[in-house]
């Protein structure tokens, strides 16, 4: 078995993401079908799931991404209950999405404060 370091470990997984993204964006182009969100949906789980990859391996996980892939679930999920509830109106996941990012800003520095 070969003995991979941190930083190769971490572009290999990178690599992997983005192979994962193509193939997901393509499924999602080509299958007409699936409800509003899915996409957004299957984002965040690529963009978390490679991180819960590198924390379990010990590699450094990369916090942008993170926040991408919380967005993105966030997103997605919000257009999917939207689309299967059949809401009699727009659901606003812009504006949503504005005050789930502004609190998570917010609740970093505080939990950042409280540890000084």
């Amino acid at each position: 078995m070969e003995i991979v370091d941190s930083a190769e470990l971490s572009k290999r997984l990178e690599v992997v993401a983005w192979g994962a993204l193509l193939v997901w964006w393509g499924i999602t182009e080509l299958v007409p079908g699936l409800p509003k969100g899915m996409g957004a949906l299957g984002v965040g789980l690529i963009l978390l799931g490679v991180n819960a990859a590198r924390r379990l391996s010990g590699a450094p996980i990369s916090v942008f991404s993170t926040f991408l892939g919380v967005l993105a679930l966030v997103w997605g999920g919000l257009d999917l209950v939207a689309s299967v509830l059949n809401l009699p109106f727009e659901m606003p996941t812009f504006a949503i999405l504005l005050i789930v990012l502004g609190a998570m800003l917010l609740g970093r520095e505080l939990v950042r404060k409280s540890q000084e």
